[in-house]
């Protein structure tokens, strides 16, 4: 089993973990930052979905790795709690539960302020690297990316993940 050990266990946790989205003092409702990213992935490039390519595996591995600082995990899961809260404070729902347009809506409005613009880039980023990366990060399924941009992957290709 992969929670073996603490270190796992905590690696793991963070993806699994829960975001409380507050409304006034009250808890609004909770979510997770993986149903949160994985909508917003496919809202910023939905291309990446009508080629078979689940940005998220990609992401989650990042997210996993060792050189991705925990602040770095912090804003990302802040990211998805302050979209949430955004989004409970224009529609008074979550942002899973909102129609495409008011999707759209949400990441315009909060592209205009400076967390939201920098944490809408990391996003953007993650789902392009799944695109693009080499297939044996999971992302990148039969080369689906790369046959979009006509584009050959140079050789050797890695025969094992590095991240």
């Amino acid at each position: 089993m992969f929670l073996t050990s603490r270190r796992n266990f905590l690696k793991y946790g963070f993806l699994s973990s829960s975001v409380l989205i507050l409304s006034g003092c009250e808890l609004f409702s909770v979510v997770t930052p993986k149903e949160t990213i994985e909508l917003v992935q496919n809202d910023l490039f939905p291309k990446a979905n009508e080629l078979g390519i689940n940005t998220f595996v990609y992401m989650s591995i990042v997210l996993n790795h060792s050189r991705i600082t925990d602040e770095d995990k912090e804003f990302i899961k802040n990211g998805v709690k302050w979209l949430n809260e955004e989004a409970v404070s224009k529609y008074n729902t979550t942002y899973t539960k909102l129609t495409s347009q008011e999707r759209q809506n949400i990441l315009k409005t909060v592209s205009q302020v400076r967390w939201g613009e920098s944490w809408i880039n990391e996003m953007l980023t993650f789902a392009l690297e799944a695109t693009l990366g080499n297939p044996i990060y999971g992302a990148n399924k039969n080369q689906a990316g790369w046959k979009w941009l006509a584009y050959e992957g140079g050789l050797p290709h890695p025969k094992e993940a590095l991240l």
